[in-house]
């Protein structure tokens, strides 16, 4: 099973002030798998959301080193970061991110914009990524004609649209009730035995253990035990 994550040593520090420095990310080092569903598990304030935007090339570690399919990505200039962010990163946010003014299909259309020319090609994909996460029947609704957890399926079929290898959630029930959040759960847990990678950052303790994997971080830092991934 290849290896198509690597942190090594990661730090992030954030510039506050006049010698005010907030240590974000400190030393991070931590692997995902090629089909791994890992969570990482973590209180608010414990670096989170840095985390997420180092993992998800969003943003570049203080220092360390950060491998994506075993290519090192942290000293990469900003488009040459967004080519392979795009080409192998699918992101889910909390708070959806879709485009109010844009249907659902249009939604998901539109990060294939810059891959496919084919404007049929990208309507039919758009379609049938809604279909499986049960959005068949809404393709031509508004972000605010649709529930919370109906914007949440929307979101994931947007990640998909690319076929990305890596599946990037942050706390992708967080704005959900508990029965819509456990609907969602079930589209990661199907999208896994599918054969993606999934990675969870959330604070839920319960979402976390819907993985098979759990980290934990805690002030910046995480531990990764696992050494390698199997073959």
């Amino acid at each position: 099973m290849k290896e198509v994550m690597k942190l090594e040593n990661v730090t992030k520090t954030y510039i506050m002030g006049e010698d005010i420095k907030v240590h974000a990310l400190q030393g991070v080092t931590m692997k995902i798998c090629d089909n791994d569903f890992a969570a990482i598990l973590g209180p608010s304030g414990s670096g989170k959301s840095t985390l997420l935007h180092v993992m998800g090339l969003l943003d570049t570690p203080s220092t360390g080193k950060r491998y994506i399919d075993g290519i090192e990505t942290s000293t990469m200039s900003e488009d040459e970061q967004a080519k392979i962010r795009g080409e192998k990163i699918g992101f889910v946010f909390q708070t959806f991110n879709l485009i109010p003014s844009l249907t659902a299909l249009e939604n998901v259309e539109l990060p294939m914009m810059l891959k496919e020319g084919d404007g049929y090609k990208r309507k039919k994909r758009a379609a049938d990524l809604l279909t499986q996460v049960g959005l068949g029947d809404r393709l031509d609704h508004l972000p605010g004609q649709l529930s919370g957890g109906q914007r949440q399926r929307v979101a994931i079929a947007r990640a998909l649209a690319n076929n990305p290898e890596i599946i990037l959630a942050d706390e992708p029930t967080g704005n959900l009730d508990s029965k819509t959040g456990h609907e969602v759960l079930d589209i990661f847990k199907k999208l896994h035995k599918e054969g993606r990678t999934i990675i969870i950052i959330t604070h839920d303790a319960y979402v976390a253990e819907q993985a098979k994997r759990m980290l934990k971080l805690m002030d910046g830092k995480v531990n990764d035990n696992n050494a390698r991934c199997k073959k």
